[in-house]
């Protein structure tokens, strides 16, 4: 016998063996196995609101939860893409990165701070957001697609003020479009990531200029380094001291939070 076939002759039979155990040992398994299924079963324990329903309206409201529960886990993305969140944590990630001291301030804090200046540049937004649609939807005043077209309006505002008409014409070009009249008449699809490009772009640029000053001063540290014939010496070592006392006393933070705040003014 081929060895296969007494493998799946093993697996049927340690599965009836199991199946008799079930039946034989917990009362009333034979019956609830030959029962058909009733579609009206109560769960015991269970609140109204969470018991088994294949109506219509059942079905919906579980497609509902689930539509909940999806764009609450999209929410940290949604976050990047329609905020000045992108922007910010770029930018101080390149200040990190330009002073060369490796996880000082750690991720926690560099997204800390990029999360409380998003809040504090999207305030006057979110405001909106809550005076034209959140309020007037709890009211009854809206339904929810009406609250949803609503809250769009401030956030397209926003971010067609940051965006740059090359960029958002790159994706009406794909799309055959040509550019609408009205900021409320521009797609999300095409909006949002032509809002990301450009929002990247503009912190590459905040990037290069802080690169600038720390760069001369490794070129100078390596110089002095060379003429001094201290070959087997880093000049990363040597520059970082100089690079963080420049940084504390040009007080390199207010300066790089006063450029990102005045972007969006």
């Amino acid at each position: 016998m081929p060895m296969s076939e007494r493998t799946q002759r093993y697996e049927k039979l340690v599965m009836w063996i199991c199946l008799g155990l079930v039946v034989g040992l917990i009362p009333g398994a034979d019956r609830a196995l030959a029962a058909p299924a009733d579609p009206t079963a109560v769960i015991p324990g269970l609140p109204p609101a969470l018991q088994p329903d294949s109506s219509p309206q059942g079905v919906a409201g579980t497609l509902q939860i689930i539509l909940l529960i999806t764009v609450l886990s999209l929410a940290p993305g949604i976050l990047v893409m329609i905020t000045s969140f992108t922007r910010m944590v770029v930018v101080l990630s390149f200040v990190r990165s330009a002073l060369a001291v490796q996880q000082t301030p750690p991720n926690q804090v560099l997204i800390g701070l990029a999360l409380a200046l998003t809040f504090f540049v999207m305030a006057p937004t979110l405001g909106q957001v809550n005076q034209q649609a959140v309020q007037p939807y709890l009211r009854g005043q809206l339904t929810q697609s009406q609250a949803l077209a609503q809250a769009e309006v401030p956030f397209k505002h926003f971010m067609a003020k940051q965006t740059r008409e090359k960029d958002l014409q790159l994706f009406l070009d794909y799309r055959h479009a040509a550019l609408p009249s009205r900021v409320e008449d521009i797609p999300l699809s095409l909006l949002v990531p032509a809002y990301t490009i450009s929002e990247l772009k503009t912190a590459f640029e905040i990037g290069f200029m802080i690169f600038i000053p720390f760069l001369i001063i490794d070129m100078v540290i390596s110089s002095v380094l060379m003429a001094m014939g201290m070959m087997m010496l880093p000049p990363v070592i040597v520059s970082l001291p100089f690079k963080i006392l420049l940084f504390v006393l040009a007080d390199g933070w207010y300066l790089v939070v006063k450029s990102l705040l005045a972007g969006y003014v």
